[in-house]
């Protein structure tokens, strides 16, 4: 079996190339599109997510696939909080609303590690959530990719 190809940046991480892989990050999970998003994690990635606990890549994909079908219209905001080698910690908020329009933010902070080819062979998430008016959003571009000149986290205070 062949290694798989590289997914920059790679560890060990400056500051620079840990931003970087946040927002491509952010960037992937705002497509909404599981089998694009599955393919940064290791085949056999480990997540633990609120109380769910997922191996693997196939598990991640049925994970984000279930996710993103009950949280409609999602947007987030991810943003660097330390980094260290292979690893780096990131807090985030989202807004989705569900199929009756009832909108919600979710805040969460991850720790996720590397291998040495830039897949995340690790994903430790712990979220909390709300509900929010729809007239209390914060997240107003359009869905995919958020502008480059949309605030980030600090700029709302979250």
């Amino acid at each position: 079996m062949t290694a798989p190809a590289p997914r920059h940046p790679l560890p060990p991480f400056s500051r620079d190339t840990a931003i970087e892989k946040v927002k491509l990050a952010e960037d992937g999970w705002n497509t909404r599109n599981p089998a694009k998003v599955a393919q940064a994690y290791t085949i056999d990635s480990k997540w633990r997510n609120r109380a769910e606990f997922v191996e693997g890549r196939n598990e991640v994909e049925a994970f984000l696939s279930r996710k993103w079908a009950k949280e409609l219209n999602y947007r987030l905001i991810k943003e660097l909080w330390a980094h260290d080698g292979n690893r780096i910690a990131v807090r985030y908020a989202y807004e989705y609303c569900d199929d009756s329009n009832n909108w919600f933010r979710a805040y969460g902070n991850e720790n996720w590690e590397f291998d040495e080819n830039g897949y995340m062979a690790h994903r430790h998430a712990s979220i909390n959530e709300h509900p929010i008016a729809q007239s209390d959003r914060k997240f107003h571009w359009p869905l995919g990719k958020r502008p480059d000149d949309h605030p980030s986290l600090s700029h709302f205070g979250f």
